[in-house]
């Protein structure tokens, strides 16, 4: 078992504080959700804890295993087990899916024991099948020409492959279809069990019908509000978030709130 933590996390970007002191304890074996209004910095969080340049953590540390992992480079954070599918994956050009994928799960395994050519092919064309995608989605470039729907399909196929401790799920349903959506969470619940764990990061109680959470926690004002079971993702969605805030007696503007 593997344990992720988030301690006292203070983030500032351009010199704006927007994370003011997160704490969140997670371990592999948990779906954990995210939640909150617009610009209360659920994708800082993520960035933050991937490392991201752009983020400066002015307090706080992140904890695997124990181990603060602040000051590692973003290449050690993934090998040492985190994987971020994000919100508007890059476009690579002249690096195939099937590449850019071989390519990450050998930097995770000892030099002397890659993964070969035809155990990868056969794991790929397995994983494939489960979302609904097409042989030739291998042989293209990275993201390049993708549509919103394939964006998702294959950061969720990257996760699969890749098979992180901890996955960060920053909005993959935004833009998605219903039916690509369940095959983006049937994808996300197949990796559910023992030494898997997942923080997704949502604004809609709809993906979590889907990929049912162990943990909901609730984001305002760049901390954690509140956290309950799956039922607080359906109060948020009934209620919104204002009901909420009001009731814990928090002094936080919403973005979208009329002024």
């Amino acid at each position: 078992m593997s344990t992720l933590e988030v301690k006292d996390l203070h983030v500032s970007i351009d010199g704006k504080n927007i994370l003011k002191g997160v704490n969140l304890k997670m371990q592999t074996g948990e779906i954990h959700a995210i939640m909150g209004p617009n610009g209360t910095g659920k994708s800082t969080l993520s960035e933050a804890i991937m490392g991201h340049p752009a983020y400066k953590v002015t307090k706080g540390e992140v904890l695997l295993n124990g181990e603060n992992i602040l000051e590692l480079p973003v290449d050690e954070r993934a090998r040492a087990g985190l994987f971020l599918a994000m919100q508007y994956p890059a476009e690579i050009p002249g690096v195939t899916n099937a590449e850019f994928i071989r390519g990450a799960i050998n930097a995770r395994l000892p030099e002397d024991k890659p993964l070969s050519v035809r155990n990868f092919l056969k794991r790929l064309d397995k994983t494939m099948g489960v979302l609904d995608m097409t042989d030739e989605m291998a042989d293209r470039y990275l993201n390049e020409g993708f549509s919103g729907g394939e964006k998702k399909r294959n950061e969720i196929l990257q996760l699969m492959m890749i098979k992180p401790k901890f996955a960060i799920l920053d909005e993959i349903d935004s833009g998605l279809d219903i039916d690509a959506l369940k095959v983006v969470s049937r994808g996300v619940n197949q990796m559910r069990g023992p030494e898997f764990g997942s923080l997704i990061i949502t604004h809609y109680q709809r993906l979590l019908n889907y990929i049912v959470p162990d943990v909901v926690h609730v984001m305002m004002g760049g901390r954690i509000v509140k956290q309950g079971g799956p039922e607080l993702a359906k109060r948020l969605e009934d209620e919104g978030y204002a009901g909420l805030r009001d009731e814990l007696g928090l002094d936080i503007k919403l973005v979208d709130e009329e002024a």
